[in-house]
């Protein structure tokens, strides 16, 4: 009998990022399941204040959508955001048609939770993604674990965060599409002096650290690749904004720099973060450089480098440049960390637990 998913994620697949709900929806679906993926809805409010752009909107399907992969995705549309207005996944699945009988509900969006959940699957099982030590997510976030069949989370500092629970907990990182970012075999020669960023510009992002590095290191071309990069100051000549890069264009941005940059800023938030760039960036052949945290530590052998501070963050920078090219090593280590690994696991953890 084919299994069938619903995940409920915080992000829906239709812009630059793909993120982890993104790869389980899309490698459970190759293997056979029926899977949907809905998003966070958008609403009137966010269109009307700019949060999200006209073009951006015009990228999203109106009711359900199904890709290559056999995902049916859906991203809702409200008037007002979520959980301020009236929204249950259960009635937007009914509202397009969609059966809302599954054997799990994944949800990693804390402004998804509804009582109503527990009715439209066998197994409800939380995946959080983020840290929430406060606000509206805390107080959503505490509601599903009380009604969860199991957790798993992205890192061993989002676990720790949960406190302690009741119900069977994983660990899962993030992976990678080894393939996907994987160079040309025929693309031996070294790569040139370029370090390169592709992501998000929010509290997480140390621009200050860049453009020390920029400022110390004239030679080394700083690609900082992400929508809405512009810091608001004078940047040196040699970092470059080329704003959001399409996903399918990231490996031939990556197979052209020699390391990853992933310059975390002092947020608390970044202590639990597991980066799915690490390993497209290690996967792609390039050295990396981050920031320390509970999460990412140095790996020299395959060239991964970090750094605690400003004061260590230079040479941590020469050391990672200075790394072979491109780095093969690394490839080895990401290629462990597959979807498809990471999706088998998943799918055992769930399968394993009791209906209720």
């Amino acid at each position: 009998m084919t299994e069938r998913y619903l995940f409920l994620s915080h992000s829906h697949a239709f812009g630059p990022f793909r993120v982890g709900s993104h790869h389980y929806a899309r490698t459970l679906a190759s293997s056979g399941a029926e899977v949907v993926h809905l998003s966070t809805p958008v609403s009137l409010a966010h269109r009307l204040t700019g949060r999200v752009d006209r073009d951006s909107l015009a990228t999203l399907p109106r009711g359900p959508y199904r890709d290559e992969d056999g995902v049916v995705h859906l991203v809702p549309r409200t008037f007002l955001p979520v959980p301020y207005g009236p929204f249950r996944a259960d009635r937007e699945l009914a509202r397009h048609g969609l059966a809302s009988d599954f054997d799990a509900v994944l949800i990693d969006q804390p402004l998804l939770w509804h009582p109503s959940l527990r009715r439209v699957a066998k197994r409800l099982v939380y995946r959080p993604t983020d840290l929430y030590p406060d606000g509206v997510k805390h107080t959503l976030q505490q509601r599903i674990l009380d009604a969860s069949d199991g957790v798993v989370a992205t890192s061993t500092e989002v676990r720790a965060a949960l406190g302690p629970l009741t119900v069977p907990a994983l660990v899962i990182a993030n992976g990678v599409d080894a393939d996907r970012f994987a160079a040309p075999p025929t693309a031996t020669e070294p790569r040139p002096p370029v370090a390169v960023y592709v992501g998000a510009f929010d509290g997480r992002f140390d621009w200050t650290q860049v453009i020390d590095w920029a400022h110390a290191h004239p030679d080394v071309r700083f690609v900082m690749a992400g929508p809405g990069g512009d810091p608001g100051a004078d940047l040196p000549p040699n970092i470059e904004l080329p704003g959001s890069v399409p996903y399918e264009a990231l490996p031939t941005l990556l197979h052209g720099a020699r390391v990853g940059l992933l310059p975390l800023s002092d947020d608390p938030l970044n202590a639990g973060r597991s980066p799915m760039k690490l390993y497209e960036y290690l996967s792609a052949g390039l050295a990396v450089l981050s920031r320390a945290t509970p999460v990412i530590q140095s790996d020299a052998d395959a060239g991964l480098y970090t750094y605690a501070d400003r004061s260590d963050a230079n040479a941590a920078l020469e050391r990672a440049l200075a790394h072979p090219s491109p780095n093969t090593a690394g490839v080895r280590r990401a290629a462990a960390e597959s979807w498809e690994t990471k999706a088998a696991t998943l799918r055992a953890f769930v399968r394993d637990l009791p209906d209720r």
